[in-house]
């Protein structure tokens, strides 16, 4: 994992997926990372990775996970030494004894039991995906790095999480943990059975069973059932005649013969490497084959909502292609299509937009019906919003359409004033964020009393922004004139 966390791809999901983690706890200042991510990539995927990079950066998520890939090697190697160690006591433990007489069955079950239990809850971790399994030596190496990499303070614990999550998706949690622990414990039976063949090759010893209860055809046929495998692989298998003298009362009254000795000791060294390391190893290199198919799958979730919104937040910043060209000498852009009624939500939104000073926004007949609130709360579906005309203040609001995808925009401009390439890219940029849009076209003498008998604009002003919509290609947005509230919005508060 330490190899692939030095993948690019991999390493920016993992920041990616760290900053959607850290952004729950609420959203992080991200006015320069946007700007940035705009102007360097065209895609929104790469727009979204790069960022989290900014950000990463900012918070440490990159110092840490870099700690972290230097760190892991010499975690797992501190964590080899010691198992190695634990094989070679193991060994100890079986051919050290001051008699040198070995139980062959005893050894075998101390040597193989636990391992063959990890490997029995793995293959269930395998088979029931979402099970929760003890600790693995996979889940110990990532468990150390962290706490090495950073302890539990830092983002270092933000880090582990984002990596496992990404792990959890991808279908490679168990894979790549397994990973770690076959080889892992390949490592020790490698160590257990350097150990042993070292002291039999060396010394001399008694290999035999005892029983107090069992039949002594019952070893027999145990080692005929358990050396069948090893057999094909050139271990020898001791006869039924060599297996009943190696029992310490043998019933024949012969001991066994030298050579019946050493097919003792060759058939228990055959079971440790048939039944203990070669499984570890072809597993080991299972999980590599699978890590290696399946890693193009480690990306953060593009269903989630939070990306979504990050991606509905990138098109609406992205800078519109209006070239400036000469007046009367351009073509107009296409114009982007609305939402779909089903992508939208029941909400009219209603702008005013760089309307003088002195106007009161909104006007009182407006105001009764809206609530203006961070967030559209269920059951008011009317909003009443104003910008300036400043760049931040178009963004806020390019944003906040974005987030709530309403079905229906009134902006409302005054009708004596001209509009300009500015507004008609605030325009485009409005129609491509909800279902339908409209312009509200207010009388110069309206503007300080909407509400109480409204006056029309001048036919000239209505006349001159149909023809800008004409020549803008801008027809989607049409325009009311300034009738009473009522009138304007008649239509417009329900689906």
């Amino acid at each position: 994992m330490s190899i692939a966390l030095r993948d690019a791809a991999v390493h920016d999901a993992v920041i990616t997926e760290a900053i959607r983690l850290a952004e729950q706890a609420g959203p992080l200042e991200d006015a320069q990372a946007v700007r940035q991510a705009l102007a360097a990539h065209p895609a929104n995927t790469r727009r979204i990775d790069a960022r989290a990079s900014h950000l990463g950066q900012r918070i440490g998520l990159q110092q840490e996970l870099a700690r972290s890939r230097q760190g892991a090697p010499w975690v797992l190697l501190a964590l080899a030494a010691v198992i190695v160690l634990v094989g070679v006591s193991l060994a100890g433990g079986v051919a050290g004894s001051g008699e040198r007489r070995i139980n062959v069955m005893v050894a075998l079950s101390s040597l193989l039991g636990v391992h063959l239990l990890t490997l029995l809850l793995w293959g269930i971790g395998l088979a029931l995906p979402g099970a929760t399994l003890p600790a693995s030596f996979g889940r110990l190496w990532l468990a150390l790095t962290a706490r090495v990499a950073g302890g539990r303070r830092g983002q270092t614990p933000l880090l582990l999480r984002a990596a496992t999550g990404l792990l959890v998706r991808a279908r490679l949690l168990p894979w790549a943990f397994g990973f770690v622990s076959h080889a892992i414990w390949s490592l020790s039976f490698a160590a257990v059975l350097a150990s042993l063949l070292f002291a039999l090759a060396f010394r001399n010893y008694t290999l035999n069973w005892e029983t107090t209860i069992l039949d002594p055809s019952f070893f027999v046929d145990s080692v005929r059932a358990l050396g069948w495998l090893p057999a094909h692989l050139g271990f020898p298998v001791p006869d039924a005649q060599t297996v009943l003298s190696a029992a310490p009362a043998s019933t024949t009254g012969t001991a066994v013969s030298t050579a019946g000795q050493r097919d003792w000791a060759l058939w228990f060294t055959g079971c440790i490497v048939v039944y203990g390391l070669l499984p570890r190893l072809l597993l080991m290199a299972l999980c590599a084959v699978v890590w290696r198919i399946r890693k193009p799958l480690l990306r953060p979730d593009p269903a989630d909502p939070y990306y979504g919104r990050l991606a509905a937040r990138f098109d609406a910043l992205a800078p519109t292609r209006i070239v400036d060209a000469d007046p009367g000498g351009r073509t107009p852009a296409a114009v982007p299509p609305g939402l779909a009624p089903e992508r939208t939500q029941d909400l009219l939104v209603t702008v005013g937009f760089e309307l003088p000073p002195e106007t009161v926004w909104p006007p009182a007949a407006l105001a009764a019906l809206t609530q203006e609130q961070a967030a559209p709360p269920t059951g008011s579906p009317i909003h009443v919003r104003r910008v300036d005309g400043s760049l931040s203040e178009r963004r806020a609001l390019l944003d906040l359409l974005a987030d709530w995808r309403p079905r229906r925009v009134l902006i409302a401009c005054r009708a004596a004033a001209s509009p300009d390439r500015g507004t008609e890219r605030f325009l485009r940029d409005v129609l491509a964020l909800c279902g339908e849009c409209r312009l509200w076209l207010l009388h110069a003498d309206a503007l300080r009393e909407i509400d109480g008998g409204a006056l029309h604009p001048a036919d000239a002003d209505v006349q001159r922004w149909q023809a800008w919509l004409a020549d803008t290609a801008l027809g989607p947005a049409r325009i009311r004139a300034s009738d009473s509230v009522d009138a304007v919005l008649e239509g417009w508060q329900s689906p």
